[in-house]
């Protein structure tokens, strides 16, 4: 396991402030993560997920300079700067690295077995528990490269929703693999990196996947997928800056559309709040289902027939991802996404309210990710 830094210092530490209820001592919603899995097949003779990954460390420390925040942590304000919540500071602790190995399967075969819902895809992620008690200490990215005996790879990013939302984040990945193509397209390039993890390594079995991965939390299912529905709606459809509002009615949106039941509790992440002094921040409010439907306001019912009649329920696909190639011209053979969470927080819903950036001029601009426990 290695860490990845920012390749340049960054000077002016920015900061992200997360605003989270009174009882904030057993947070669930520290442990909250969304979950990236990309299946690449063998593009040439010298691809391999070892060479990636040993190239993957120049080049993400080159897109990490330009969001530093990703490679931050999670620290408690001192009382004179809010006393009792949490900041994300941009001090340039990084983001760590897993590089393990699948000998006994072929990529295509454990796709497959994905599909044919034999396999989990969280064997390929990697994920630790935000320690509460010292969060400072916990990387909030992780990213697990896993070679497979035909020479495929996969790539499982992991990634806290305290940190970033999926959009965000989809859009930090693009313009990371953008960089990665452009330096390591050169002709004079090393076909060995310089990190290439086997000559780091004593034994082969020192990093096979039962070993390497987040094994025995997979066998516990505690990274399996929640189900979840992401709606797409008018930004102006707030009043007042209603989200518990809006929040109710895209839970009784996506419980239509599904047949499923949120769960009695839940919590409400709100995502890139206008702040006063920081650029924006995230807040964090623990509700009820009950609560909530039966707080909704009889003068909000026009904004019930803007859900019903404009809401465009999505789904991960929307990212955009399958796209994504670190290779020019090796797309993801398969793509995989979804939220999880701990075994202490399996039967906690939540819904995720992303605020489009003022500048935005998309008329459908909030994303609204209601999962499911």
């Amino acid at each position: 396991m290695q860490t990845m830094m920012p390749t340049k210092p960054t000077e002016t530490r920015k900061s992200m402030r997360i605003n989270l209820p009174p009882q904030n001592s057993n947070i669930n919603i520290l442990q909250r993560r969304f979950h990236i899995l990309l299946c690449y097949t063998k593009a040439s003779e010298e691809d391999s997920g070892w060479i990636f990954a040993g190239r993957m460390k120049e080049s993400l420390g080159k897109a990490l300079e330009e969001e530093p925040i990703l490679a931050g942590r999670l620290q408690r304000r001192s009382e004179e700067s809010g006393g009792g919540d949490f900041e994300i500071v941009s001090n340039d602790a990084g983001v760590r690295t897993v590089e393990v190995k699948a000998d006994h399967v072929k990529l295509t075969e454990f796709v497959d077995e994905l599909k044919a819902n034999k396999r989990e895809a969280n064997e390929l992620v990697f994920w630790e528990d935000i320690v509460q008690h010292n969060p400072q200490f916990s990387p909030l990215i992780y990213i697990q490269v896993t070679n497979f005996s035909c020479g495929g790879y996969s790539i499982g990013i992991t990634s806290s929703l305290l940190l970033v939302d999926p959009f965000t984040f989809s859009n930090f990945l693009k313009k990371w693999s953008k960089i990665h193509k452009t330096i390591f397209s050169r002709t004079n390039i090393p076909k060995i990196p310089y990190l290439y993890f086997p000559n780091y390594v004593s034994s082969p079995n020192d990093y096979l996947l039962i070993t390497g991965s987040n094994y025995k939390t997979c066998k516990n299912n505690t990274n399996a997928a929640a189900q979840s529905v992401i709606l797409t709606v008018p930004k102006d459809i707030l009043h007042n800056n209603n989200h518990n509002n809006l929040a109710a009615l895209c839970i009784e949106e996506a419980e239509r559309k599904t047949g499923s039941r949120m769960a009695s509790s839940l919590s409400l992440l709100l995502h890139k709040l206008p702040c006063e002094k920081e650029d924006a921040c995230n807040k964090v409010e623990m509700c009820s289902r009950k609560g909530l439907l039966e707080g909704l306001l009889v003068s909000e019912n026009k904004i019930s027939g803007l859900i019903n009649t404009n809401c465009a329920i999505r789904t991960w696909d929307e990212l955009g991802l399958d796209s994504l190639c670190f290779d020019e011209g090796n797309k993801a053979h398969y793509v995989s996404c979804w939220i999880s969470s701990s075994s202490a927080v399996s039967d906690e819903g939540s819904v995720m309210i992303i605020n489009p950036p003022g500048d935005d001029t998309d008329t459908m601009g909030i994303k609204v990710v209601v999962t499911f426990d």
